[in-house]
């Protein structure tokens, strides 16, 4: 209760207004957009302490030593590391088959910089794992932020990426620039195109 009291008065601080509410359903991937500042990742985790949000992310391993680790688990991360045999993608695909209430935040952007495409891992775990996505955002312009539409992917990665491209359109990251276009890589079209247990090689990491 201190905690979302303390995170609540940040968020008045920062001159931020909460808008729309927790997930309508027991398990999602959360979409965490834009992605051009390391103060998106910083008021969204105050946004998740605000309003109670319990979701796992994932984190790169070499960032949980003492203590920084302790408080990274505390905040629900999940380490990740890129050498390892089993990808994040079925990971993620693990702890929803092992939990009956999950919320799994990802930034498909992947990184701050200008990309040309969005990782397509909150893609797959979200059609792997059955379940809807919901879009979380952080507005810098109208200075909002929070989870407002919920959508059940059709499985067609063109339909589905011009409807989360939609939603985004009017939201203004911190660094425009920054921001790169909302689409899926090629690689993505031609896997859902041939074997459905293919999976794109890039993606193997998801953030």
């Amino acid at each position: 209760m201190m905690l979302s009291k303390i995170a609540h008065g940040l968020l008045r601080l920062g001159g931020w207004t909460i808008v729309g509410g927790l997930p309508p359903v027991k398990k999602a991937v959360l979409i965490a957009a834009p992605h051009t500042s390391n103060w998106d990742g910083f008021w969204l985790i105050v946004f998740k302490i605000a309003v109670g949000l319990q979701l796992r992310f994932f984190a790169k391993h070499t960032l949980f030593w003492w203590p920084l680790g302790n408080l990274l688990a505390a905040l629900g991360a999940v380490p990740v590391d890129r050498a390892e045999k089993k990808g994040a993608v079925q990971r993620a695909l693990d702890e929803f088959a092992a939990n009956d209430d999950l919320y799994f935040a990802m930034a498909p952007e992947g990184t701050r910089s200008w990309k040309p495409y969005w990782r397509t891992g909150f893609y797959r775990i979200a059609l792997g794992a059955k379940v809807p996505v919901m879009m979380g955002f952080i507005d810098y312009k109208a200075k909002t932020l929070g989870l407002v539409k919920l959508i059940e992917l059709t499985g067609d990665p063109a339909t589905d990426i011009a409807t989360i491209r939609e939603f985004y359109a009017p939201i203004h990251p911190r660094h425009p620039k920054n921001q790169g276009p909302i689409e899926f890589p090629p690689s993505l079209y031609k896997a859902m195109q041939g074997e459905m247990g293919e999976q794109p090689g890039e993606d193997t990491t998801a953030q």
